[in-house]
């Protein structure tokens, strides 16, 4: 019997901190060896000329959320693990949402329900807290963050979701308990409120005053108060995609401070903007998303972001619907305001290539902070390093082989999700994952489904490192 159950053969490999020619030894789904002229396999992987980089982790994904009356959510978690392997991730944490009146024990049995014997990536949930009454704040959180969901959510908007001030306190306080780690949807409801309310007033509806509704200062305000409630309570906070400047700033102060405050971008803050949304007819919708794209200067922050550190990890924010269909995105209340347009769009199998082409090919980024940013911080932030996130011994082989140089015109087909279109149509690409591996199994090869449904399974994952309990 050969030594190892796969070698990939001839590439280079790359991790957050080294670049170095070698081959991969894999048995029992993890990297038993590295090095060359390694034996004999059950298989062999040719990757000479390509790159061999650690499966990408996608640590902020929707997959099947209840979106509101008509609505329904493009990717459950077949088609949605299946686009994110296609676009060579092999790990996704997507959000468990608590529901008013929900437990949060409730919840994760629905949405367990969901994904069991559906993934084809590895998934770990987040829990978003929506109603932290006495019994979830006192009982169920900390017995969860102890079953090992070790990170939660809370939003300052949406009806239905926001926390007051208090409340984000209250969570905090938990967190700081537990060694839990928070992270925040930073938008201000009232203000938002107000300006949607007073646009439709004034007859402006299309999908262009989405953001309009949504300014750079609503985002601004609200990042600053969640950090401020953070260091009241003296507790580690994320940040999730941020969209701008002026937020990123927020973050930067805080960080420079001493204060343990993260931050996350995602894929639209690089490459689109809010002029994008103002399509003919109803065509804006398709990048309907909170917060908004904004402007080229906004783009620049945000690569400055990535660049120099302030933000650590780099997600997708994949909130997928369909455009064409009365159930998405053209929900008939959506034909009367950008109010009822479902927020969010489709990006996990985008996300990789994107970075990679616009950030490493064009010289922003070096590989080693691609691959820190597309994976190994993500495993350090959230509980899951040194199981995953890089390519070492001992951890599981999840692994994603580029081809650096093949370039191609994104579209919608190459990316296997449920919806019917993506918001990156067109752009020109340079570098394409070409073969994902989780666990020792190739689960997409050049641009195929290989692996089977059910190959993905739900991860437990230590307290974050960035984390640690502590008294209130």
């Amino acid at each position: 019997m050969p030594p190892f159950d796969t070698i990939i053969r001839g590439g280079t490999v790359a991790t957050a901190s080294d670049t170095f020619a070698c081959d991969i030894g894999i048995r029992d789904g993890r990297i038993a060896a590295l090095g060359h002229d390694l034996g004999e396999a059950g298989e062999t992987i040719d990757a000479a000329g390509r790159l061999v980089l650690p499966g990408g982790i996608d640590s902020h994904v929707h997959f099947a959320q209840a979106s509101g009356p008509g609505i329904v959510m493009a990717d459950g978690f077949e088609t949605g693990t299946r686009s994110a392997a296609f676009g060579g991730n092999t790990t996704v944490m997507p959000f468990c949402v608590q529901e008013k009146g929900q437990s949060l024990r409730e919840a994760l049995k629905q949405y367990h329900a969901k994904a069991d014997g559906q993934c084809h990536v590895d998934v770990s949930f987040h829990l978003v807290i929506a109603d932290p009454t006495e019994q979830v704040l006192g009982q169920e959180l900390p017995a969860l963050v102890a079953d090992g969901y070790t990170s939660f959510k809370v939003f300052m908007t949406y009806e239905g979701m926001a926390l007051n001030d208090r409340e984000m306190l209250e969570v905090m306080a938990v967190a700081r308990r537990t060694g839990a780690l928070v992270m925040v949807h930073a938008e201000n409801f009232d203000a938002i409120k107000f300006l949607v309310d007073r646009l439709e007033g004034e007859g402006h509806v299309a999908p262009r005053f989405h953001a309009t509704s949504r300014p750079i200062p609503v985002e601004r305000e609200a990042t600053h108060r969640a950090i401020s409630l953070a260091e009241l309570v003296d507790v580690p906070v994320m940040i999730v995609h941020v969209s701008n400047g002026e937020a990123m700033e927020e973050i930067r102060r805080a960080q420079a401070k001493g204060l343990k405050v993260y931050g996350e971008t995602c894929t639209q803050y690089l490459v689109l903007t809010e002029s994008d949304l103002d399509g003919l007819n109803m065509e804006g919708a398709k990048y309907v998303c909170s917060p908004p794209p904004r402007d080229k200067p906004s783009q620049e922050a945000c690569w400055r972001g990535l660049e120099t550190g302030v933000f650590s990890v780099f997600s997708s924010d994949h909130c997928p619907f369909r455009y064409d269909d009365p159930a998405g995105k053209l929900n008939p209340k959506g034909r009367t305001s950008f109010r009822w347009v479902p927020n969010g769009i489709p990006g996990v199998a985008a996300r990789l290539p994107i970075l990679f082409s616009e950030g490493v090919v064009k010289g922003r980024i070096d590989l080693n902070r691609f691959v820190a940013l597309s994976s190994t911080n993500h495993a350090k932030t959230y509980g899951l390093y040194p199981r995953k996130g890089t390519i070492a011994v001992g951890a599981d082989a999840d692994v994603a082989i580029w081809d650096p140089d093949r370039r191609l015109t994104l579209t919608h087909d190459l990316l296997g999700d449920g919806s019917d279109y993506t918001p990156y149509e067109g752009m020109e690409i340079t570098g394409w994952p070409v073969l994902t591996m989780v666990r020792g199994r190739v689960v997409m090869r050049d641009g195929a489904l290989v692996g089977p449904k059910g190959h993905g399974r739900h991860l437990e994952r230590a307290l974050s490192p960035l984390a640690a309990p502590r008294a209130a």
